[in-house]
C-alpha cells in the first residue's frame, strides 16, 4: 500500500498549485464571461497573440544570452495550439510521415513520439544514445540515409536524462533535408534557457513545442503549443480536431501568460532546489547522476551500490524503485534508471531521508 499523501515526483509536474487569486480570476471567468452552451474559440485567436509575445519574450532573451542577432517578429501566424503536446505530436505524424515515410528517436526519450507513431502504423527507427546520453551522431546519419526518415523528434533538455542538445547535434539537425521535419520538444524550457526556437522562425521544416503544463503549473488544463514557420503552421491546423481546446483551458493559459512573471518566479525556487539535490546526489557513493538542465534528476546505480544491494542493475533500480513507493515517494523507473521530479523542499527532504534509509 501507497502511504497518504505521498510525494507524487513521478510526472515532472509542478509541485505548486496555482495561486488562490489566479483561481479566484478564473472562477470569476467561468461564471460571469464564459457561455457554457457554447463551443470554444476554435482559432484560439486571443490565446495565439498572447502567445506569440511570449515566444518572442524568450528569443529575445536567448539571443541577448548567447551574443546573438536573430529575429524576434513572432505573430499569431507562427503559432498552433493543442490539447496538449501529445495532440500536437500526432498532428504532425498525420501531416508528414502517415503513409509514407519512419520518425527517428534516441533512447531514453519520452516515450510518446514511439507510441503515438506506432498507433498511427509509422515505423519508428531508434537509434539510441551514448553512456553520456550524447546521441551517436554516425548511426542517426545513417539511419536518415538508409530509412524513409521524414521526423526527427528531440527533447531539449531530454526526458528521462535532463540533458540539453549539444552544440554537435544541433549543428547536425541543420544540415537534415528540407523533407525531413525536425521537431524539437522544449517542454523544460523556462527551467533550462536553452531554446532554438529562432531555427523554427527560420526554417521551413522545424517546429518547436512548448507545453503549460510544467512551469506554468497548468498540466490540468492540457494546453501545448508550436512553434513554426506559417506555411507549416497551416498545414497542422489543417489536420487538426476542430474545437479541441476548451474555453476554460483557453482562459487558464491566457491568465497564466498575463500573470507570467508571477507565475514563473517559481522556477528559480526549483532551480534552487535541483542544485541542493544534485549535490547531494553527487555525494553518495550508491547512486550515479547526471548534471541536469530541467525540473528532475537522473540517476542510476553505482558499482558500490549494486554490490550493496547485491543485485544488476535492473533488478536493483526496480528494487529502489519499489522501495521509495513504500516509504511515500513516487519517482519513474524509465529508460534504465529512475527519473526523480524535483518537488517542494519538504518533498525533496523526504526522497533524501528514504534514499538514505533504504541504503543504510
Amino acid at each position: 500500500p501507497i502511504p497518504e499523501p505521498y510525494d507524487q515526483l513521478d510526472t515532472n509536474e509542478s509541485p505548486i498549485d496555482l495561486p488562490a487569486e489566479i483561481k479566484a480570476t478564473l472562477a470569476s471567468h467561468y461564471q460571469q464571461g464564459m457561455a457554457a452552451n457554447r463551443y470554444p474559440d476554435g482559432g484560439h485567436i486571443a490565446l495565439k497573440k498572447s502567445i506569440a509575445d511570449y515566444v518572442a519574450e524568450s528569443v529575445a532573451g536567448s539571443a541577448a544570452r548567447s551574443a546573438t542577432d536573430v529575429t524576434t517578429d513572432v505573430t499569431a501566424a507562427n503559432i498552433s495550439v493543442g490539447n496538449g503536446s501529445d495532440e500536437l505530436i500526432r498532428s504532425l505524424l498525420i501531416a508528414t510521415a502517415l503513409g509514407n515515410g519512419a520518425v527517428l528517436v534516441a533512447s531514453p526519450t519520452f516515450s510518446m513520439y514511439g507510441i503515438l507513431a506506432q498507433t498511427l502504423g509509422i515505423p519508428v527507427i531508434d537509434v539510441g544514445r551514448q553512456h553520456n546520453f550524447c546521441i551517436n551522431l554516425d548511426k542517426a546519419q545513417a539511419a536518415v540515409e538508409e530509412h524513409p526518415i521524414r521526423v526527427v523528434f528531440m527533447v531539449h533538455p531530454n526526458s528521462p536524462t535532463a540533458t540539453p542538445l549539444n552544440t554537435d547535434e544541433i549543428t547536425w539537425l541543420r544540415t537534415l533535408p528540407s523533407d525531413v521535419l525536425v521537431v524539437i520538444d522544449e517542454a523544460y524550457f523556462e527551467f533550462s534557457q536553452h531554446t532554438v526556437v529562432a531555427d523554427s522562425l527560420s526554417r521551413s521544416n522545424w517546429v518547436v513545442l512548448r507545453t503549460f503544463s510544467k512551469a506554468f503549473r497548468l498540466a490540468a488544463h492540457r494546453v501545448g503549443y508550436a512553434v513554426a514557420q506559417p506555411a507549416l503552421i497551416e498545414a497542422l491546423e489543417k489536420v487538426r480536431l476542430p474545437y479541441n481546446l476548451p474555453s476554460f483551458s483557453q482562459a487558464a493559459a491566457l491568465t497564466a501568460l498575463a500573470q507570467r512573471s508571477s507565475l514563473l518566479a517559481a522556477v528559480d525556487t526549483t532551480v534552487i532546489e535541483r542544485q541542493h539535490m544534485e549535490t547531494w546526489l553527487r555525494e553518495q557513493p550508491t547512486l550515479i547522476t547526471w548534471p541536469s538542465a530541467a525540473n528532475f534528476i537522473y540517476c542510476r546505480l553505482s558499482d558500490k551500490g549494486l554490490a550493496q544491494l547485491g543485485m544488476d542493475q535492473a533488478e536493483g533500480l526496480h528494487h529502489v524503485f519499489s522501495q521509495l513507493r513504500q516509504r511515500g515517494t513516487l519517482v519513474r523507473y524509465t529508460g534504465g534508471g529512475l527519473r526523480i521530479s524535483l518537488g517542494t523542499a519538504e518533498e525533496n527532504r523526504r526522497t533524501r531521508t528514504n534514499l538514505e534509509t533504504l541504503f543504510g
